[in-house]
């Protein structure tokens, strides 16, 4: 992970816009820069940068795992024990001594959207004025390096299998949750042997029905798939905090015509943004492109949602490909491009698939069939 490299740009900023230090309390932004992410955050942890260190502040609960992973200068530790000798009691004793370093009147940098106002209010009482700094680090993690493309080209291979594997035991009478069982008693096998000591974090959703395939993100449960069914089977798999998305609409026994119109809609509205985005075109464009195949026919009313979204530590990360977005999109972006809609009293229909831009277009790192012939079981 190229944490100094990380540091080096976001203290370059730092340096125009007159920042001394910034707290970071954004989970996915710490793990950005700092190499180290908790599995809970009921106690608070908080990454402080300055031009001299970066130091974490944990919980005692964290300090073996903080010491282990955590690529930074200081790790800070506060207990909630009585046995602890010597040791502050919370976060805001160690944020305290780390401001006070400060002189009167600096600026002080916060992720605004994450971080709690009375750590805002905490700074100001020592004098500081305060600054955002979230959407400076929003903006570096648009374009992934090397070694993030690595991983989430790992990552789209594992999803890939999980999704191939729980499709193969689609069928009537099965319910939605054993289905996802199967391919992920296959993603945890793959991830296993090919990957030691690796982590790994999924979330997968297979809503079936009309009314439950038209809630785009709803848990799968014990619902029995039936005759006539459409489903969305929707999987994101993170190898070592990156992570790629695979989803695929499928149709059980014999589609309707409405439902062959209305797959083959989702189904080319998705390929030709795909077809599309590449380095300079905008944001917007991808979207038009795919909302316009669901205004030809007819569906363009429900297509409620974006064409696509950022992916790599977050499940859903800026850039977004929206309709207001007028961003450029460069190589090293990677998107999940999905284009859906949702229509009352006939299902949820929507593909999707991650792909990075390159410096000559786009490479798909997630495959599997898309064709309506292939999604009938």
């Amino acid at each position: 992970m190229q944490v100094g490299n990380r540091l080096k740009l976001l203290r370059s900023h730092m340096e125009r816009e007159s920042i001394s230090s910034i707290i970071v309390m954004n989970p996915d932004h710490q793990y950005y820069l700092s190499g180290f992410k908790a599995l809970l955050y009921s106690r608070p942890i908080v990454l402080y940068i300055d031009f001299n260190k970066a130091s974490i502040i944990v919980p005692g609960l964290e300090e073996a795992h903080a010491r282990h992973e955590a690529i930074v200068d200081e790790i800070e530790v506060y207990y909630e024990h009585p046995n602890a000798s010597n040791s502050k009691l919370n976060h805001f004793e160690y944020i305290e001594d780390l401001i006070s370093e400060n002189e009167n009147g600096s600026t002080v940098g916060v992720d605004l959207s994450s971080t709690p106002g009375e750590i805002v209010q905490f700074a100001q009482k020592f004098g500081c004025k305060i600054a955002d700094i979230g959407q400076k680090i929003v903006e570096m993690r648009y374009i992934k390096d090397s070694y993030e493309i690595d991983l989430l080209e790992k990552s789209g291979e594992l999803v890939n299998l999980a999704v191939s594997e729980s499709l193969k035991s689609c069928k009537e009478g099965i319910t939605e949750m054993e289905m996802d069982a199967v391919g992920n008693s296959a993603l945890f096998a793959a991830t296993a042997s090919q990957y030691p000591q690796a982590t790994l974090d999924m979330f997968v959703m297979s809503p079936s029905g009309v009314k439950r395939s038209n809630m785009p993100h709803v848990f799968s449960n014990t619902r029995k798939l039936r005759t006539g069914d459409v489903m969305i089977h929707s999987r994101q798999v993170g190898l070592n905090g990156y992570r790629a998305e695979l989803e695929r609409t499928v149709i059980i026994g014999g589609p309707t015509e409405e439902q062959k119109k209305a797959f083959e809609s989702a189904r080319i509205a998705q390929q030709k943004a795909l077809d599309f985005i590449k380095p300079g075109v905008k944001a917007y464009e991808v979207d038009k492109i795919a909302r316009e195949v669901f205004e030809k026919d007819g569906y363009g009313e429900y297509a409620i949602h974006r064409t696509g979204h950022g992916i790599g530590i977050s499940a859903h990360e800026k850039p977004y490909l929206r309709y207001d977005n007028d961003l450029i999109l460069e190589e090293g972006m990677v998107f999940s491009v999905e284009p859906g809609i949702y229509v009352p009293g006939l299902g949820g229909f929507r593909h999707s698939d991650t792909v990075v831009l390159t410096s000559d277009g786009s490479r798909l790192i997630t495959e599997y069939p898309r064709d309506l012939a292939s999604l009938i079981f």
